[in-house]
């Protein structure tokens, strides 16, 4: 952007949300309120796969953020749904960089560990030559390198295991399970980092006020691939147990006997990686951002449960 928009202070931005009902679309309208003219849109609003339509309202809006948080999740149903996840997960971001860079705006873009096989023993970098095992993964990872060749002032942050206090995901999904059943089976040799839609909702937001005030130098000098992830690491079933721990504790939820059990045991349409861990040293060393850890997130989010329950 040029020096005479970087001197203005955020609150005078316009901002577009893009999948604003979804968990983490909902966290970035709390994390940008009071940041600007916030304009959020989701279906049945905006279909991002009509291209037409879609340029059309983004040129209207004329915004100088794009924050896109619509994604296409059903990684099971993907497998069967290869095209609506390409038009959600590739077309529909390409299509908000192209829109961007003709607007001279800032989009930022969220992608997913599974763009990796989970062969590496350590955490990934943002080097390391993706794999994915999955249509879904396949398809974050062609938004990706779509948003990369359009070029522009970017950010693509991928992250991994995205949950919060409302939504659809795992901890939601586990709560309602431990009310129904007296023994849950749960896979504990996948290992990656639970990370919630507040916490990266707070940490964009960060990094985005910074860029347009100017601190890390011109917006461009920013654009890039960067990890961003809760820190720490455990598995889906240590997950699982962490949340019922608190559940119990905190809601007074009936907790169930928990089995581990190995990927192979729990058969499923789509292939995860078996490391999904992300190192996040990239995005501490660039923007000085630290993600909390899985744990003291996870506090957070029983937090807002029990807030929500009380009214």
């Amino acid at each position: 952007m040029s020096d005479h928009r970087l001197e203005h202070p955020l609150s005078s931005r316009r901002i577009l949300i893009v999948g604003s009902a979804g968990q983490l679309g909902v966290e970035l309208q709390k994390s940008f309120a009071g940041a600007g003219s916030i304009t959020a849109v989701d279906l049945p609003t905006v279909d991002i796969t009509k291209e037409d339509q879609f340029r059309a309202f983004i040129r209207e809006t004329n915004p100088d953020v794009i924050l896109n948080a619509a994604a296409y999740t059903a990684v099971d149903r993907a497998e069967s749904q290869a095209e609506l996840a390409h038009a959600v997960n590739a077309e529909a971001p390409r299509i908000m960089a192209e829109e961007s860079l003709r607007l001279n705006a800032l989009f930022v873009h969220y992608s997913t560990d599974y763009v990796f096989d989970g062969s590496k023993a350590g955490p990934w970098v943002e080097s390391d030559i993706p794999n994915p095992l999955s249509v879904y993964g396949a398809s974050k990872l062609a938004g990706e390198q779509a948003v990369e060749s359009v070029g522009g002032n970017y950010l693509v942050f991928r992250t991994s295991w995205v949950y919060g206090s409302h939504g659809k995901n795992f901890l939601l999904t586990m709560l309602r399970l431990g009310q129904e059943r007296d023994q849950l089976s749960i896979v504990d040799d996948q290992v990656g980092a639970p990370t919630t839609s507040n916490e990266l909702a707070a940490a964009t937001h960060s990094i985005v006020s910074e860029i347009l005030g100017g601190k890390f130098g011109d917006t461009a000098s920013s654009a890039g691939l960067y990890h961003m992830t809760c820190s720490g690491s455990t598995s889906w079933f240590g997950f699982a147990d962490a949340i019922f721990t608190r559940a119990s504790e905190l809601l007074g939820a009936k907790a169930p006997e928990l089995a581990p059990i190995l990927t192979s045991a729990y058969p499923t349409a789509a292939t995860r990686p078996m490391n999904s861990v992300l190192s996040n040293q990239k995005l501490k060393d660039r923007f000085g951002v630290e993600l909390a850890s899985w744990e003291s997130a996870l506090d957070d989010v029983f937090e807002a449960l029990l807030k929500q329950r009380e009214g």
